[in-house]
């Protein structure tokens, strides 16, 4: 009998073991694509250091050459190239891109070259300055933007071993551009793709007026005298905007008609209302690369700053800064 006790009991010990597992076990073995995506952020983001080296910056404002530790000028960088609301992943992205940039740069530049604090480079304001420009919430930006920098300490960007151009520009049309639609010369990871979280941006859909004086001054032509349409677009560059454009006999590149008008994007059209010019672009910039809130688009929708690296530069590695620069 009291075998038969000790029996039942070891049967019921092991029974109410089992059971729970065959209960947990089929869902812990399912993991939760979310949760997986979140562990290999975090990952990914481990604190690393980059190498303790000093980048020579010239100063607009003072025509002086400052020498900056790189962790700095890359703060400096992120929070006057990006907005600091961004998310952070966004701004990791771009964290990445500045590195990829000055690292780039400082492998090919001459002997007392320095590089520009402007958007001929990289724009670059110190802490100083951001701290006059953001007042009570310099701590908060800051501590994000110095986030994003060292979460991504020792990232670069390489296509086939060779550290890329990591072009980027505030807002496309819908689309990025390949780089010889806008440069002339072709650059095998810049190439056009569909952006569509741009619309939500600022900067989208804007129009201008100019006096008609103006633009045939500019243009150095003469714009028909009756309201209406303007110029006659044709034909458009993989990105969608205006490659070729004809106002008053004369055939301009769209980055011709934008440049000489000063326009945010070269997908313009333009209408003459009375006296002056109405033109109307969609987009900011270039187009060429990572377009800023197309990346910060993607972050909201849960994308990591290396799916947003290698959506807007294709068939790129992260890559070590320390393979490049000790």
């Amino acid at each position: 009998m009291k075998r038969t006790i000790l029996v039942f009991i070891a049967l019921f010990v092991a029974v109410a073991i089992v059971i729970p597992a065959l209960i947990v076990l089929p869902f812990s073995e399912h993991k939760n694509p979310e949760t997986t995506k979140v562990l290999a952020k975090t990952k990914k983001s481990q604190v690393k250091h980059d190498p303790d080296i000093t980048i020579p910056v010239m100063r607009h404002a003072t025509k002086k050459v400052a020498h900056v530790g790189l962790r700095d000028y890359l703060i400096g960088v992120v929070a006057s190239e990006m907005p600091a609301k961004f998310e952070l992943e966004a701004l990791k992205a771009q964290a990445i891109a500045a590195r990829t940039y000055i690292a780039r740069f400082m492998i090919t530049a001459g002997a007392g070259d320095a590089v520009s604090d402007t958007p001929d480079d990289q724009v670059y304001e110190s802490r100083a300055e951001l701290k006059k420009a953001w007042g009570s919430t310099y701590s908060e930006k800051m501590k994000k933007i110095t986030e994003a920098v060292d979460q991504t300490a020792g990232l670069v960007l390489t296509y086939k071993g060779d550290l890329i151009s990591p072009s980027f520009f505030s807002t496309s049309n819908g689309y990025t551009e390949n780089a010889e639609a806008y440069w002339q010369k072709p650059v095998p990871y810049l190439k056009s793709v569909k952006s569509t979280w741009d619309e939500s941006s600022p900067k989208f859909l804007r129009s201008v007026e100019k006096p008609v004086s103006e633009v045939e001054g500019k243009l150095g032509v003469n714009l028909p005298r009756q309201n209406g349409t303007v110029g006659t677009i044709l034909s458009r560059t993989p990105g969608k905007r205006v490659a070729e454009f004809k106002i008053g006999g004369v055939v301009f590149t769209g980055r011709e008609i934008r440049e000489k008008l000063n326009l945010y994007s070269a997908d313009f059209k333009m209408e003459r209302i009375g006296s002056r010019v109405k033109i109307t672009t969609k987009g900011y910039g270039h187009g060429i690369g990572m377009s800023q809130y197309g990346a910060n688009g993607m972050a909201k929708e849960g994308k990591s700053c290396e799916d947003i690296l290698k959506y807007y530069y294709r068939g790129v590695t992260l890559s070590k800064l320390s393979d490049f620069i000790k």
